[in-house]
């Protein structure tokens, strides 16, 4: 079956399901945006989100700029890059629409919930966390990252993460799982955690990139460790970040695709459909295909 195929049958039975629930015959038919069906049983673009992105051509997708190797903004070639760019796009493109990236804030835009109709869904690596289930929708996990602690590269001190942080300076992305877990507050559905660092002095930063600068400044400079996931550490290290990882994953966390619970315009079917596809990308295995390419291992299974 052609992808073209697929995503219309995805979106055909998505859009059906609505329509029942609304109360019509099954046997109705139901247009998808895309010229299939009489329209009839179509939902109105004003009252349900997936028929207006159908309907508009274009899905606009908040994401970061400064988060490497998940997404990032090359300014040479004006051209968003990164794992989570090519999920967006890929999910797009089975939607049959185009993906309009922007850089959200983390913490002042997308984690505070209440999009307000600015955008229509989070590619962003974002955790599934118990708090955060009461103001997203979520799709099912596309991949799962390591937690990790990098300290300066001089550095020698730290090496045994369960005492050698303890009453440290620890540099983190504001509203991040990194912070939750330092604060020991982390709640991840389904997950246990042990709190190995005890009294860390956090200071927050815009993104997991600003930590991982502070840290490199010097050893003790402005921290004494960063903790982000592990892929963000080893593409900074990459890039020529004066930076090394230290001690073994702290813990893995399954990251999803977000949609705000409170949106002005039903997204149940636009979530339904994406969680289709999400599923679909597994068992193809395209996201495989695209961790292997951006993170040159297959992170997209527990």
């Amino acid at each position: 079956m052609s992808k073209f195929h697929s995503r219309t049958a995805v979106l055909i039975a998505v859009l059906a399901m609505v329509s029942v629930a609304c109360g019509d015959e099954p046997s109705t038919p139901v247009s998808t945006g895309t010229g299939t069906g009489t329209g009839t049983a179509s939902p109105s673009v004003e009252q349900d989100l997936l028929a207006r992105i159908n309907e508009d051509g274009v899905i606009r997708v908040a994401t970061d700029q400064k988060y490497k190797p998940q997404s990032s903004y090359n300014t040479k070639t004006g051209e968003w890059e990164g794992f989570d760019v090519d999920v967006a796009k890929e999910i797009a493109l089975r939607l049959g629409v185009t993906a309009e990236i922007e850089h959200r804030d983390w913490e002042t835009d997308v984690t505070a919930g209440a999009w307000n109709d600015r955008w229509d869904m989070n590619v962003g690596s974002m955790t599934v966390t118990t708090e955060r289930t009461e103001i997203f929708s979520f799709t099912p996990a596309y991949y799962y990252t390591p937690a990790s602690i990098a300290v300066h590269a001089d550095n020698t001190s730290i090496q045994d993460l369960t005492t050698d942080l303890d009453g440290k300076k620890v540099c983190v992305g504001k509203s991040t799982t990194y912070e939750s877990f330092l604060l020991q507050q982390l709640d991840i559905p389904g997950y246990d955690f042990e709190f190995v660092i005890d009294d860390a002095k956090i200071s927050s930063f815009e993104t997991d990139t600003d930590a991982l600068d502070q840290l490199a400044l010097g050893d003790g400079v402005r921290c004494d460790a960063a903790m982000t996931a592990t892929p963000t550490i080893d593409q900074y290290i990459v890039d020529g970040g004066s930076i090394k990882n230290v001690g073994s994953p702290l813990y893995g966390e399954p990251l999803s695709v977000a949609f705000d619970k409170n949106s002005p315009i039903d997204n149940t079917s636009l979530v339904e459909a994406v969680s289709a596809i999400v599923d679909e990308m597994h068992a193809d295995g395209t996201l495989t295909e695209l961790s292997i390419k951006w993170y040159g291992e297959d992170i997209t299974v527990v």
